[in-house]
């Protein structure tokens, strides 16, 4: 007789071929199943149904099989130092200091399961880490057209001397660009440190740009910020590339009164 699963502790890898019948359908790419707090109407939508209907219909169209799983808590199975998603476990019990995830992600076949950690996170950070995730897909398999359009914008700050960046681990990145380009006194535009920098810096402004498009949020100010004329031109950028469904607006001022 086969040994029964421990549902207060499961790896997520477990926890998602354990419910994957059980999953919910949101469209034609998405997903989910539900196992943190019941979720009402209102919760449906503001977790699940709006930030689905947010994202631009090109992009929708590029990204695999996705099922989400909403759970209470995920705790990291080796650490703060663990990489492997697989061994991330989902828990009922909050876990101790230093072990605590709040989602990550893995394959299944042609599937990509998303888990998300629901308890004591707020909403609008759910929403953040929800659209990093699919920045992050969309940044593992971007196409040439994608890339060579991004990283023209890119060549045209770094030839501009712009300081700053959208999120931190692009700003770490930049700044060891900088680094590299100062020890072989010159432009490194095809060198594999540019294209880390590239490939994160395209995550971190398209994740700005999904989770403006859903919901209305202030980009934080301060010395290693994008200055706005720059971000603007990057949203820009992005806009071509990922139109907005309709309905929906990147920048304030292209609202209809």
């Amino acid at each position: 007789m086969p040994a029964q699963l421990d549902l207060t502790r499961l790896s997520v890898r477990q926890f998602a071929e354990r419910f994957r019948n059980e999953m919910i359908p949101l469209s034609n790419t998405f997903s989910y199943f539900c196992a943190s707090v019941p979720m009402t109407e209102d919760d449906l939508k503001e977790y699940l149904q709006e930030p689905v209907a947010a994202l631009p219909p090109a992009m929708t169209a590029a990204l695999p099989k996705i099922s989400i799983l909403l759970v209470p808590y995920l705790e990291r199975g080796n650490g703060h130092r663990s990489k492997t998603p697989a061994s991330d476990f989902v828990t009922i019990e909050k876990p101790p200091e230093g072990k605590i995830s709040t989602s990550t992600q893995l394959r299944m076949g042609d599937e990509t399961v998303l888990a998300f950690a629901l308890k004591d996170q707020e909403v609008a950070e759910y929403h953040y880490r929800f659209y990093h995730l699919l920045a992050t897909l969309m940044g593992d398999h971007w196409s040439d057209a994608t890339e060579s359009a991004y990283c023209r914008v890119l060549r045209e700050e770094l030839n501009a001397d712009v300081h700053g960046e959208v999120d931190e681990p692009s700003w770490r990145l930049k700044q060891t660009l900088r680094r590299v380009q100062v020890s072989r006194g010159g432009a490194v535009k095809n060198s594999k440190t540019f294209r880390e920098y590239a490939r994160q810096s395209f995550i971190d402004t398209l994740t700005l740009y999904l989770h403006g498009i859903c919901c209305d949020i202030d980009v934080d100010t301060g010395p290693r910020q994008l200055p706005s004329r720059y971000l603007r031109k990057r949203l820009m950028a992005l806009e071509q590339m990922f139109p907005p469904p309709s309905g929906y607006a990147v920048f304030p001022d292209q609202l209809e009164p």
